[in-house]
Order: structure tokens, then C-alpha cells, then sequence
């Protein structure tokens, strides 16, 4: 059991996990905490050390991806409890979002659900690196500034609105960089954008679909450009987002939304692989994780890397 204690009640929390244990014949649950300096990492490593057969992981997104980047691909099965302020994985696989008894209890089923894991090797402004994982999205100018100017405090207050503040002033800046991308090794190409946003999954809080193709099992990598100008540019990308999660709910909704023309202010691509660089530094997120500024950014894909354990549909 590998939890953020910030995040979840801990006495429902061992309550559920002992009742579920004990109805599924199971040893009682070690439990580990994590703490601001250390997301999950150390916690996995000690589960594993001790024989761990399944990660129940309850916390945000942030503490799902220090446990996905750990596992390092190790085929032990995880069970997320959804904690957070996003909690944007849950919410793409379609997991329980208010019923912490049914989170736990998926972690003794049968079922069991992989998914693809991101890998991005981040080059920082002085030339150093750094590998890391995430599972929902990796974002790079607006989408990094929210997560960096967002206080956690506010977030656990407000939930997804106090994102409007830094969403809000990003706008009215017209804030835009320069860049290059390449899609599995093809030519770069370059562009001015106000964010670039690489997804394994395709929707955002408040649940806006802002990759409509982007399905987090189809080894592939879903990557936007936002790239509006002025306040009629956003709207005309707010409009379209829209109507994506509108035309989304049906097969001919999806078939008219492909059929219409992306405006200038959206560019999309799918690739397995994704390089980017930038003229100057930027921030970066990941899972909405601060991960701070970087020069360039290589981000591929690992097919069906996580395995996932998921309740058991109910007829």
C-alpha cells in the first residue's frame, strides 16, 4: 500500500484495504507514505524489496507516475486509488472516481488492464539530463506554467479552477515560443506555439477533450499544438474543444468531428517517437509534476508497459 498521506482520509483508506484483504484470504498490507521530497520512489523500491505481488497506489497523478517510473516496467500489478486534484488516469480509464471501497477492492480482482508508459529524456539549459516516466500527458509552455504557478494548497481547495488564474494571465500575455519537433525521425519542423502537449491519454480536468485520438493501450503518441492568436483565436480552439467532447459520444459524432478541418490554432500528430527543441529554455510538466526548465525533450512511447488492475464490471 503506497500512499500520499496529504491526499487521502487514512482511516477509511486502512479501513477499506484491511476489510479487502481479509475477504480475499490475503496477508494484512504493509503500508508506505511518501513525503514531498520523495513521491513514491523509495516506497516502491521497500514493496518490491518485501515481496510485493500487487502496488496499491492512492494519491494523485504525480504520485501514480513516481510509482510507474520506479516499477521501471516491472510486471507488478498496480490499483489506483484516485486522490488528487486531476486525478486525469483514473478519469481517461474510466476507474471509480468516488468509491475508495471499489478502488481497493480491484486490486484483489482478476481483472487486469495494460497500458502504455512514456518515457521523456529531458535536456536541461546546461546540457545534463534526465529520464522520466508518465502515463497521462507531458506538457511544455501554458500547460507547464499551471503546474508550476499553481500552489498545491489552492489546488486541494478549488480543485481544477485554480488552474483559471495562470490559464487566465497566459492569455491575456500572448506568451508564445519557438521550437522544432520531428516525428519518429522524420525532418524537424519549426513552430511558434503558446503550449505543445504530448499525450497518452486525451483528457484534460473538467473533463475537456483536448486529444480526441489519443487512446492510452494503442502504442502511439498523441501530441497538439496550441498555437491561438489573441482572444478570438482562443475561442475559436475553446469552441472546438467543445464541440470534440460533444461529437466524441457517438461513432458518426467521431467520423464528422475527423471530417472537419482542425483550425490554424491546432496542430496534431501521432508518432511513436517525439523530439523537440527548444531556441529558448522552457518549463516542462509531466503528470502535472514541475519538472523545471529544459532545452530539448526526446519522449517515445513503451507499449503495454503498465499493468494495471481494474474492477470487475458489474452486470
Amino acid at each position: 500500500m503506497i500512499c500520499n498521506p496529504t491526499k487521502v482520509d487514512l482511516p477509511r483508506l486502512r479501513a477499506a484495504v484491511e476489510k479487502s484483504t481479509a475477504d480475499a484470504g490475503w496477508e494484512p498490507a504493509a503500508w508506505f507514505e511518501t513525503t514531498p521530497d520523495d513521491p513514491g520512489h523509495s516506497a516502491v523500491r521497500s514493496a518490491l524489496a518485501g515481496g510485493a505481488s500487487v502496488l496499491i497506489v492512492a494519491g494523485g497523478d504525480g504520485t501514480v507516475r513516481a510509482v510507474v517510473e520506479e516499477l521501471g516496467g516491472r510486471p507488478v500489478p498496480v490499483a489506483v486509488v484516485p486522490a488528487g486534484t486531476g486525478n486525469l488516469l483514473a478519469r481517461n480509464l474510466g476507474l471509480p472516481m468516488n468509491d475508495l471501497q471499489a478502488s481497493v477492492r480491484a486490486a484483489f480482482s482478476e481483472r487486469e488492464r495494460r497500458i502504455d508508459v512514456a518515457t521523456a529524456e529531458l535536456t536541461r539549459p546546461d546540457g545534463s539530463t534526465s529520464s522520466h516516466a508518465f502515463v497521462v500527458m507531458a506538457g511544455i509552455g501554458l500547460d507547464a506554467r499551471m503546474a508550476a504557478e499553481t500552489s498545491a494548497a489552492l489546488k486541494s481547495r478549488m480543485g481544477w479552477v485554480a488552474y483559471a488564474d495562470p490559464i487566465s494571465r497566459s492569455i491575456m500575455s500572448g506568451h508564445r515560443f519557438s521550437f522544432h519537433y520531428a516525428v519518429d525521425g522524420a525532418p524537424p519542423r519549426g513552430v511558434r506555439a503558446h503550449t505543445v502537449i504530448v499525450g497518452n491519454c486525451g483528457t484534460l480536468t473538467a473533463n475537456v477533450l483536448l486529444i480526441p485520438d489519443a487512446r492510452p493501450d494503442d502504442g502511439i503518441l498523441d501530441a497538439v499544438v496550441l498555437r491561438p492568436q489573441g482572444v478570438k483565436g482562443w475561442a475559436q480552439v475553446g469552441v472546438r474543444l467543445v464541440f470534440a467532447r460533444f461529437l466524441h459520444r457517438t461513432a458518426t459524432g467521431m467520423r464528422l468531428r475527423r471530417a472537419l478541418r482542425s483550425p490554424r490554432a491546432l496542430r496534431f500528430a501521432r508518432a511513436r517517437r517525439i523530439d523537440v527543441r527548444l531556441t529558448e529554455p522552457q518549463l516542462v510538466e509531466l503528470d502535472g509534476d514541475d519538472m523545471g526548465a529544459i532545452a530539448a525533450a526526446s519522449i517515445r512511447v513503451l507499449p503495454r508497459a503498465l499493468v494495471l488492475r481494474v474492477p470487475i464490471l458489474r452486470r
